[in-house]
């Protein structure tokens, strides 16, 4: 049995509940992230699973198979008289077409359906402003959290969002808080109301808050990344279990390709450990963690393992009806073809965000190619920008919408050479991080080192003209195009918002502007050609 008491992050420093400790107490935690409004399953590379891979059982995930395995996991650790709840570290918001028709409340409808009990907000959340966000919270059945977020003069927001809850789970009082990254007002459109706070001094004030309150068991949803979150792990003393998000990191104990296992221990400031978990993203994996807590509130043990959600498990068919239901207007968009590729196109995030990738190859050029007798002569798109790889073969427009899914408009502008560096600059300084910023170019060669200091990276850049590249000349005006987001200054491109001249952020979508280079090119042929290189 559960129920849920909605605190604010700052508790009453005085507030103390009544009540004798208990014995050691286990819960288990069942957890997603980062869903990114895949709905439906996926396939190997992330994007819509087509009727090929599906006849062949090649698909992953889905909320229908979410349905069927919570349901089953519930069932089983209830059954054996276990505690159970399931959260989610945020971004469900933004990646599909379900997102681009329904905005959040497709995501509203299925997370009820499936029966979370809490959630942390994603800087996806606010990708259309604070108003779609209150209409998603005013849709779900369960509360989303944000406790570094500032928003008392946000009028869509102020009394909607809190920082933390305690939920009472099995008898015993479970604190949940919530927090987002600190600079989601550059990844994001949070809009000039909502402003995001320090993570180590909030969740201090809100871990100390609860202790005083004999609160003693915590735990943390953290929109903030796998390398954040175990720097808030040996700074924050208190937090027993971190529920991780927004670096989409695949935490194992038996597979290489894992970037840490699962869980991974931290020491913490209380002479503890806390365990962080993450769970991959798009729906590919659950993730259930084993927590056990001894009766002074210490935590004794957490094991676990991410759940493949592959084709063993069943579909929930009344789920399926409804998610049918809901596709049936996104069917003539998505089964455009619009042309053809010769291989599958790397889009994946592992690659886009580190340096040259396919995916990002196609979308500069077809951003160029689109603007170009506009005098118009490099192009910058942020890998964060690209969403999935394409498969070889039929192109939709669903794929390419599902690459591109955040209806960004073409932006031009004129940018003087030494701006230009300071752009590209910024575009390396996060790599470590596996930020979005990361710059897929056009028109122009840069080399960078990623041993040196963020902001010193650019070893040299070189601008395409008349058939050959001529080094940047850091006085003279160059055109740029770019996607309106980045030049409004995300993604810490504030350099494009204060010296673009000439700027017209208007032009047409980006995802337009790729398929009609894919229709274009008759059978389009992914490749890298070295235009981004690190210093040999």
């Amino acid at each position: 049995m559960k129920r849920a008491l909605i605190l604010p992050a700052a508790l009453a420093a005085g507030l103390v509940l009544g009540g004798t400790a208990q014995a050691e107490f286990a819960l288990t935690i069942l957890h997603t992230n980062d869903f990114h409004s895949r709905i439906e399953p996926i396939n190997k590379y992330d994007s819509t699973c087509g009727e090929k891979d599906r006849a062949q059982d090649k698909c992953f995930g889905g909320s229908a198979r979410f349905f069927t395995k919570v349901a089953e996991r519930r069932e089983a650790i209830s059954g054996a008289g276990g505690n159970v709840i399931l959260v989610d570290g945020g971004d469900q918001f933004q990646g599909s077409l379900f997102y681009s028709q329904y905005k959040g409340a497709a995501a509203a409808e299925l997370m009820n359906r499936i029966g979370y009990d809490a959630m942390t907000v994603g800087n996806h959340e606010f990708d259309d402003g604070p108003e779609v966000l209150a209409q998603f919270i005013d849709a779900i059945d369960f509360p989303i959290l944000l406790a570094n977020g500032e928003f008392t003069g946000e009028m869509a927001l102020k009394d909607k969002l809190k920082g933390s809850i305690v939920l009472e789970v099995g008898g015993e009082k479970i604190a949940l808080i919530g927090i987002t990254p600190e600079d989601t007002d550059e990844l994001s459109s949070p809009g000039k109301n909502v402003h995001f706070l320090d993570a180590v001094a909030t969740l201090k004030g809100a871990t100390q808050a609860y202790q005083a309150a004999g609160i003693d068991k915590v735990v943390l949803l953290s929109h903030s990344g796998y390398a954040r979150d175990k720097e808030l792990a040996a700074l924050v003393p208190g937090i027993d279990v971190i529920i991780g998000g927004h670096s989409h990191t695949y935490l194992a104990n038996s597979d290489d390709k894992a970037e840490g296992p699962y869980p991974t221990f931290v020491d913490n400031p209380a002479g503890g450990r806390t365990a962080i978990v993450q769970a991959y993203a798009y729906g590919k994996f659950l993730g259930e963690l084993n927590v056990v807590w001894n009766d002074d509130g210490d935590l004794v043990s957490a094991a676990g393992a991410p759940i493949l959600m592959d084709a063993t498990i069943a579909e929930d068919a009344d789920t399926s009806r409804r998610i049918a239901e809901l596709a049936a207007p996104l069917e003539e968009i998505r089964s455009e073809v619009i042309g053809s590729a010769t291989a599958s196109i790397d889009g994946s995030r592992d690659t886009c965000r580190k340096g040259e990738c396919e995916m990002g190859v196609l979308v500069a050029d077809a951003m160029l190619e689109r603007v170009r007798a506009q005098g118009i002569d490099v192009a910058i798109q942020n890998g964060g920008g690209l969403r999935a790889s394409i498969d070889a073969g039929e192109v939709t427009m669903g794929e390419v919408l599902t690459v591109l899914p955040f209806q960004n408009t073409l932006a031009t502008f004129r940018l003087k050479g030494a701006d230009l560096i300071t752009a590209l600059e910024n575009g390396f300084s996060k790599v470590e991080e596996g930020a979005g910023r990361f710059p897929q170019v056009a028109g122009m060669k840069v080399i960078w080192d990623p041993a040196k200091p963020a902001g010193s990276r650019v070893v040299s850049v070189k601008i395409a003209k008349e058939g050959a590249f001529v080094p940047l000349d850091p006085d003279a005006l160059y055109g740029v195009v770019s996607n309106n987001y980045m030049r409004s200054g995300g993604d810490g491109y504030a350099i494009f918002a204060k010296a673009a001249v000439d700027a017209y952020d208007y032009g047409p979508n980006i995802e337009d502007a790729v398929a009609s280079f894919i229709a274009d090119a008759q059978g389009y042929k992914p490749h890298t050609d070295g235009r981004i290189s690190t210093l040999k």
